[in-house]
């Protein structure tokens, strides 16, 4: 009988097992990303074609950290947007307002992720 107590079947991994584990899941879930992902796609895609010139053009460790690291924010964001876009639609595919609004926040916070790297991009590189 699992113990009432545990959050999580999948919680019971320590030390190197974890790690090895955490490893697995996370190339997974890119993996998932680029095969059914378009989006994701797209964005990785300019980021591997981006990152290189942000290493070459920032002046310092600071502005090639601001230039990778708002393509890499891109990234996360992205993600984030498509887990949250799988749980609702593993709840049920019907129109549901909630449902909309979930995934419509998502679609928002990749679009001030875009924006932020937008911003970065050019305070740094016109700044």
């Amino acid at each position: 009988m699992p113990d009432p107590l545990q959050e999580s079947p999948y919680k019971g991994k320590t030390g190197l097992a974890r790690l090895l584990a955490a490893t697995r899941y996370s190339l997974a879930g890119l993996a998932a990303a680029v095969r059914h992902e378009d989006a994701f796609r797209q964005e990785l895609v300019l980021a591997v074609l981006l990152a290189p010139l942000g290493l070459w053009l920032g002046r310092d460790g600071v502005q090639r950290s601001l230039l990778v690291g708002s393509l890499l924010l891109v990234l996360i964001v992205e993600l984030i947007n498509s887990a949250i876009e799988a749980a609702v639609d593993r709840v049920s595919l019907e129109d549901h307002r909630l449902a909309k609004r979930a995934k419509d926040l998502g679609s928002a916070a990749v679009m001030l992720s875009l924006s932020t790297a937008g911003a970065v991009w050019l305070l740094v590189l016109l700044g």
